[in-house]
């Protein structure tokens, strides 16, 4: 499929895998696409940013890569890594049968039959679909050293490794960053990039959202459960759920037959919208009500 040609039609398309954004998000994606410029995304935990790429990939009908960054990644393990048991029992097999030619040997080693490629190297790759969805999930889990590399890298869309030379994409990858703001990624990475930052959607876009999502619950649920985790996001609690919990939540609600909140429904069903056991206990017995009460509330007509 060909990029979309404009904003609306990015919306358009984004819609028709389920996932629903504002225009500003539709906007700099499109950007992105049309400038072929990497993407940087930042918000917190469950807001969408991961899905961005899953949807683009779907809808374009390109692969999509994933990089899922950790603590510790270096350059090595995001590009290439050689298979060290198969060259083993290569050397082996050639020193058993008599044939063992150092120089060619080795050459054969280290060529394409035992290269295992990992995720930036897989992206600079050429694709009869095009080129892919390369995203790089959490990069604020990182270190600088590695920021430092991945810079070269998004600049020139190459890798090289030692033993092979220079690979350069016939087709930069489509690049979505992500980061969830546990630290600052460097000022240098960033102007690399288009930057939008995803926030908690408002209640009409949740409603909408939760919808595309799960479509099996009634108009009358989905409102209450999507002011209920509005109303629960400003509350002082560690980690506010995202749109991810909400669908998660509501499709718990519809493994249960659930066709109206209550308090009890919500105590018990807490864990599926918060992962903190100090969070769950502040929101147990009259908090619960409480919340719920003024939910509905704000759903009534003014």
């Amino acid at each position: 499929m060909q990029t979309p040609q404009s904003i609306d039609a990015v919306q358009s398309m984004l819609a028709d895998t389920g996932y629903v954004c504002g225009r500003a998000l539709a906007t700099v994606v499109f950007l992105s696409l049309k400038l072929g410029r990497p993407l940087f995304l930042e918000g917190e935990a469950g807001v969408g940013k991961t899905e961005i790429a899953k949807a683009l990939a779907a809808s374009l009908g390109r692969r999509l890569i994933r990089l899922q960054c950790y603590e510790g990644l270096d350059a090595s393990s995001a590009v290439y890594e050689w298979n060290f048991p198969a060259q083993m029992i290569a050397i082996r097999t050639a020193e058993a049968s008599g044939t063992a030619d150092r120089e060619m040997l080795q050459r054969e080693l280290f060529g394409p039959d035992f290269l295992v490629e990992r995720p930036l190297l897989q992206a600079m790759r050429p694709d009869a679909n095009g080129a892919p969805v390369l995203l790089i999930d959490e990069l604020d889990r990182t270190d600088e050293p590695f920021e430092a590399f991945l810079l070269e890298a998004l600049s020139d869309f190459q890798v090289t490794i030692p033993e092979m030379g220079t690979i350069t994409a016939p087709e930069p990858p489509i690049v979505i960053l992500t980061s969830n703001r546990t630290r600052e990624v460097h000022d240098a990475l960033k102007r690399r990039c288009l930057y939008h930052w995803v926030d908690y959607p408002d209640f009409d876009r949740e409603l909408e959202i939760l919808h595309a999502r799960a479509p099996e619950a009634s108009a009358k649920l989905s409102r209450e459960i999507v002011a209920f985790v509005q109303r629960l996001r400003t509350e002082d609690i560690f980690k506010k759920p995202g749109v991810a919990e909400t669908i998660d939540w509501a499709k718990c609600l519809l493994a249960l037959d659930v066709i109206d909140l209550s308090p009890e429904l919500i105590s018990d069903t807490l864990g599926a919208i918060l992962k903190y056991q100090d969070d769950i206990q502040k929101l147990q017995g009259s908090e619960a009500k409480r919340l719920l009460d003024e939910a509905k509330a704000s759903l009534e007509p003014a």
